[in-house]
Formats: C-alpha cells, sequence, structure tokens
C-alpha cells in the first residue's frame, strides 16, 4: 500500500483547516494553550432507557456484560462521527481536522491501591457499532489486566523515569516542541490517550460523583468526558408531580476555539437522544440520526440543510 502523501501544513493525524472563518484561525494565537479555552457542561442522564437496553442486551448472555461505559462511548463515538467538528482540534496555532475518530480511558489492571493502570486508545471506522466497539474493548481491558501486553506510552514513561534529571527534562523539552508540530515519533503516542478524540473516565466505577477534569496541552484531545456514578433524582411534570428516576451524570470538557456554543449544544441533544433511544447504537455510526426537536423553531433551518433519518 503506497504511503499517503501529506500537504505541507498538514500533520500525520490531521488536515490543516486552511480556509476556516478569521476569527476561528485567530482564536489560535490569541489563546495558544488548550488549557486556557476549557469551557464545561454537565448534563443529567436518565437511566430508564439504558438500563433496559443493557437488560436486553445482556440477557442469557455468558461471560463479558454490556455497561453503561459501552453506552456511553458508543454515543460519544456516533457524535464524533455525525458532528465532525467535535473531531477537530489545535496544534501550534492551527485548526486541524482529525484523520481518525478515537475513543480512549485509563484503567486500572486491578482495584488496588498499588495497581498500576493501563492505557486504552481504539480507533473506529464509521461502519463501526457498538457490538464491535464493545468488542475491541474487552479484548483490549483482557490484554491489559492479564499483562500480556503494555502499551507503548507507558513501556517509554517507564525508560524517560529512569534518566538522571537533567537528560530526563531536555528530553521532554525536544519532545513538547515536536508535539507542538506534530512530530512525535508515531510508536510513542499511538496508544496515548491525549492524542484521541476524546478522553473518558469513569467515575462512577470507583462510587466517585461526575465533576470536572481539565484538558492538556500535550497531544491533541480536544473532549474530555467524566461518568459520574448512578444516583436518583426527581423528574418534575408540569402539574407539580414528581417521580423519582435512576440518572448519571456526564461530565464534558470542551476547547472552546474548535466550535462555536450552538454548535456544542446539538451535538449534547445528540449523545442525550442516543441515550434516551440505545438502539441506535446498533446501526453504523455513519447512519443519521434525526434528533433534533421538532417543535423548537431555533432548529428549523438545521432540519432543512440536513435531512435525516432514525
Amino acid at each position: 500500500m503506497a504511503k499517503e502523501k501529506i500537504k505541507r501544513g498538514d500533520r500525520f493525524d490531521g488536515v490543516w483547516l486552511r480556509d476556516e472563518p478569521s476569527m476561528n484561525q485567530i482564536m489560535a494565537y490569541i489563546y495558544p494553550n488548550r488549557a486556557d479555552n476549557e469551557a464545561y457542561i454537565n448534563e443529567e442522564i436518565d437511566l430508564r432507557p439504558v438500563e433496559e437496553y443493557l437488560a436486553r442486551k445482556n440477557q442469557g448472555r455468558e461471560g463479558d456484560q454490556y455497561k453503561y461505559f459501552h453506552v456511553i462511548c458508543a454515543a460519544v463515538a456516533k457524535t464524533l462521527i455525525l458532528r465532525p467538528k467535535m473531531n477537530r482540534f489545535v496544534a501550534g496555532n492551527r485548526l486541524y481536522q482529525r484523520k481518525y475518530a478515537s475513543v480512549a480511558f485509563t484503567m486500572k489492571k486491578q482495584f488496588s491501591d498499588r495497581s498500576e493502570e493501563g492505557l486504552v486508545m481504539k480507533k473506529f471506522q464509521p461502519d463501526s457499532t457498538i457490538d464491535t466497539l464493545f468488542n475491541d474493548l474487552v479484548s483490549e481491558i483482557h490484554a491489559i489486566r492479564e499483562e500480556r501486553v503494555v502499551d507503548n506510552s507507558t513501556g517509554f514513561m517507564d525508560k524517560l523515569v529512569k534518566l538522571p534529571r537533567p537528560i530526563l527534562n531536555a528530553i521532554m523539552s525536544i519532545l513538547l516542541k515536536l508535539d507542538r508540530k506534530g512530530k512525535v515519533p508515531y510508536d510513542l503516542i499511538k496508544e496515548d490517550p491525549n492524542y484521541s478524540s476524546c478522553f473518558l473516565t469513569n467515575l462512577g466505577s470507583i462510587d466517585l460523583s461526575c465533576g470536572y477534569h481539565h484538558l492538556s496541552n500535550w497531544g491533541t484531545c480536544t473532549i474530555f468526558v467524566v461518568i459520574g456514578k448512578r444516583h436518583y433524582a426527581p423528574e418534575y411534570h408540569a402539574d407539580g408531580s414528581f417521580e423519582v428516576r435512576p440518572v448519571i451524570n456526564l461530565g464534558f470538557t470542551l476547547d472552546e476555539r474548535v466550535a462555536d456554543g450552538y454548535y456544542y449544544s446539538k451535538s449534547m441533544k445528540l449523545i442525550k437522544h442516543l441515550l434516551a433511544h440505545p438502539e441506535l447504537l446498533e446501526l453504523p455510526m455513519e447512519t443519521p440520526v434525526d434528533y433534533l426537536p421538532k417543535d423548537d423553531k431555533r432548529f428549523a433551518l438545521d432540519r432543512k440543510a440536513e435531512p435525516v433519518k432514525a
């Protein structure tokens, strides 16, 4: 297979968006650091549709079970495919469209204070479904927990920390400059979550509530999602009555330079729609979804411009 030809200004992982509006381009110079451009959104998700879906999905299933994390991960992945601005990043004062979509997370090899963490980053294709994502993640998690593999990033860090401090400082200074230009050796970062489209952390699995998490100036990751623990919350009705329902909170930290608030708002609506109708995740991720509220006039133009199907 011929090696992909990279145009001047492009990177191995992204295409330089040369024709974006001037405001989008100048933002990368006015605010050059990703960690200085964080926008935070917290969404409460009704778990009843997800729990009903998981019960059907896991019925009679032996071995690994589908969990909240897999459904949320797939919903985020589908959103990255259908909402491409969510898969952009800023590096070296330039705005790029990422060439691939991926999700990443860290995991404890064992639930123990002394246990090490493993890094997982999985790329997925537009025709992927929740089932392909589930199988890939389960296979990777088993390999790490059984210590059959050590990811490249962790292996490299293990070597770096053994170096004398002056040498380590010099190497890190070089790596940071290479990172800015997209020139860090691929073998060192191919499994680094900071080079993914979206970094997820499942705090609910360790009984913690949802909270804010910062972005990193290292790498290109534009989205950090925090999954909180399952709990109960009231749902109020127009007549003043209410009922208690199981919910989970999702915290999204986003780089505000890659899209505006309107675009992020629609993206959040898509994620919530997918979690309210998780069966849609069994379709290829590139399959469009009719998720905009029909009675909300703010989205009238979008509904005309973007024909969609459920």
